[in-house]
């Protein structure tokens, strides 16, 4: 997941995996209900993550699992945008893996799945990559409000969304604490980079941030 030079323009953002506020418990069941948060969700750390996860504590209340279904299908019609995802949990940097190309997305398995009552479904994926180059993520920053966003679940359910806004955060203040939420209004988070590639530190400066609400919600 490393980045170089002019090559770097096109695989700057694979070591740009948002910086998760970590779950402390590793075995926390996908789509599941987590405690309240007891810190405040950590900068994106030093690789210049996607995204930054924040810190849960896991020793407060227990937990009901519940079966959720996990998106395998993350698709925006206006773009021409049609991925795979797959599920992904933390690194030991603390930032969310990612798969290694820029050509499947990645959902955060530890967070609310498309069918939540509550909370931020979040999908990010590298805008681009040294094996795969630029990915179809890379077109999110053109998204307009309004257009649709089409997510399939495992067993074969689409669920559709409306984008509300498009934004271009510093990684430096990107506010990971909402996009990891268990909480509020169900909505759809799409993280990947932008911004202008910083060669010295070797990542992106910038995260484009789609978030798009449930159709009718």
């Amino acid at each position: 997941m490393a980045v170089a030079a002019v090559l770097v323009g096109l695989t700057a953002c694979s070591s740009d995996a948002p910086q998760v506020p970590t779950p402390t418990d590793a075995a926390t069941a996908p789509g599941t209900a987590a405690a309240p948060a007891t810190a405040a969700a950590p900068a994106p750390s030093s690789t210049g993550a996607v995204v930054d996860v924040p810190v849960q504590d896991a020793s407060l209340g227990a937990r009901t699992a519940a079966p959720v279904l996990p998106p395998v299908r993350v698709q925006v019609p206006d773009l021409a945008v049609d991925m795979p995802v797959e599920p992904a949990g933390v690194a030991p940097a603390g930032d969310m893996e990612l798969p290694d190309g820029a050509d499947v997305a990645a959902w955060y398995e530890f967070g609310p799945a498309p069918a939540a009552p509550a909370g931020s479904t979040l999908i990010a994926a590298h805008v681009d990559s040294r094996t795969t180059g630029v990915g179809p993520f890379a077109r999110l920053r053109d998204v307009a409000p309004g257009a649709a966003v089409v997510v399939t679940t495992a067993d074969g359910t689409t669920h559709e969304y409306r984008v509300r806004d498009v934004v271009r955060v510093p990684k430096d203040t990107a506010p990971v604490g909402e996009w990891f939420d268990r909480a509020g209004a169900p909505r759809l988070v799409l993280v990947t980079c932008g911004g202008a590639f910083d060669r010295e530190v070797g990542h992106y400066a910038d995260n484009v941030v789609v978030t798009a609400l449930p159709l009718g919600g």
